[in-house]
């Protein structure tokens, strides 16, 4: 609900605030509150931060991440392995398996989960890609790091469907993650050792 004692300015301003993931319409009030409290030491530099992100971050044409680099610097950079593609839901979920250390290998981000009753299929996903980039000769493993929540283990199944031709192995992500978890979520201890205990499917 609009602040009514506000200007136009203020209502745009927490109207889009609200659109956010976890804000709601009072939580965009204080929020707006606080940047216009906070004008020099906090809206500006996010003015300016915003401006920057929207004129030089893209999403990268090969794994789908978000970086001001195309390709992204994890797809260029050549210590990685390239015999290994990990597949998760979002770019949260890529950011959560970095801060666990523990993948060598390159990404592969979906944009999402299939979900038939929000009207999301496969054309809707970054799964074309996958199959293409799966079927290079230099891949032997693709792991599918989705949430283990109903439509994380349905697109798992539908993309694995999907790979049987290209010949890779293709693998889960195992022990410590709880069904409904979502990755975003889980510690990095938790991401290691379910990465770590990955099994073929």
């Amino acid at each position: 609900m609009a602040n009514k004692t506000a200007g136009p300015e203020i209502e745009r301003l927490i109207k889009l605030l609200a659109r956010l993931p976890g804000l709601g319409p009072r939580s965009a009030r204080k929020a707006a509150l606080t940047l216009i409290k906070r004008r020099g030491d906090l809206l500006e530099p996010l003015t300016e931060a915003l401006a920057e992100a929207r004129d030089k971050i893209s999403v990268c044409p090969e794994c789908g991440n978000v970086d001001s680099l195309s390709p992204c610097s994890i797809c260029q950079d050549p210590s990685r392995q390239r015999t290994m593609i990990v597949v998760v839901e979002e770019v949260g979920d890529l950011w959560a398996l970095e801060r666990a250390g523990v993948i060598k290998g390159l990404y592969h981000v979906l944009g999402g989960h299939l979900s038939p009753l929000d009207g999301i299929g496969p054309e809707d996903l970054n799964i074309g890609k996958l199959v293409e980039r799966a079927s290079a000769p230099e891949v032997r493993e693709v792991v599918l790091a989705l949430n283990a929540t109903v439509e994380g283990q349905s697109t798992m199944h539908y993309v694995q469907d999907l790979l049987k031709p290209s010949g890779v192995t293709v693998s889960e992500i195992q022990k410590g993650v709880p069904i409904g978890g979502e990755l975003d979520y889980l510690d990095e201890g938790t991401l290691a050792a379910a990465i770590k205990s990955r099994r073929p499917i």
